[in-house]
């Protein structure tokens, strides 16, 4: 995202959770998700809902990712997250095994 769009943590300074300006929260684009959903042959149809609950869990885990990724930026004594950190943090995490070799 561009300077200033993410906030570390998603929490503002007085705890309150931010939300995008939009509306619906996300900062995926949800007819982009669509798209990629409808992508999938065994799909026919996708309500809003769904959507938006594929958008939204999608959110979380890049964020958990990025979030893992940044421990081993920080440990390194690094300032920029490195696709290195990316790969270490998918080695260590037993449920991230399924993206082993997904960057190549």
């Amino acid at each position: 995202m561009a300077g200033g769009e993410w906030s570390h943590n998603g929490v503002g300074e007085d705890g309150a959770v931010e939300e995008e300006e939009r509306g619906s929260g996300l900062r995926l684009p949800l007819a982009r998700v669509k798209r990629i959903m409808k992508c999938d042959p065994d799909l026919n149809l996708a309500s809003q809902d769904a959507v938006y609950l594929v958008a939204r869990a999608t959110e979380l885990f890049v964020e958990s990712l990025v979030q893992e990724s940044y421990q081993y930026t920080v440990h390194s004594r690094k300032k920029t997250v490195s696709r290195r950190d990316v790969d270490n943090s998918i080695e260590a995490i037993e449920a991230l095994a399924f993206l082993e070799g997904a960057l190549e």
